[in-house]
């Protein structure tokens, strides 16, 4: 499989959906998909599942510093103030390949893989 076949991914948050969606991946191991990077500050049970995978747990610093080599980040931390400092960090690296995902997509791509619905948060936002 040539290099632009295969995705580099992270995850941002490991909270509940986080943690549903890390799972899920985890589950499904496609070919040319690297879930390579996981962020979360707290110790969660989908941090300790990331660290038992044996996938990098890193800083939102360390994360923009890989530089080309993510493709797509999916931020699922829930909180806007993530996603705004990811954004300008990206910018300010000249990041133009990186893409975040936002929760939404999260549940669309858990939708197609899964059987097992993402879990809900009242109020949260899930736009981009």
């Amino acid at each position: 499989m040539d290099s632009q076949s295969n995705q580099n991914i992270a995850i941002i948050g490991l909270g509940r959906v986080g943690s549903a969606f890390l799972t899920e991946m985890l589950k499904k191991k496609r070919g040319g998909v690297h879930l390579t990077h996981v962020a979360e500050k707290m110790d969660t049970p989908g941090k300790a599942q990331a660290v038992a995978a044996g996938i990098a747990v890193v800083g939102l610093d360390e994360l923009v510093a890989l530089g080309d080599k993510l493709d797509v980040i999916f931020d699922l931390s829930g909180l806007p103030e993530v996603r705004n400092e990811l954004r300008h960090k990206l910018a300010a690296a000249d990041n133009h390949h990186t893409v975040i995902a936002s929760e939404t997509i999260a549940r669309l791509i858990g939708a197609l893989i899964s059987d097992h619905a993402m879990p809900v948060i009242e109020g949260r936002k899930t736009g981009y």
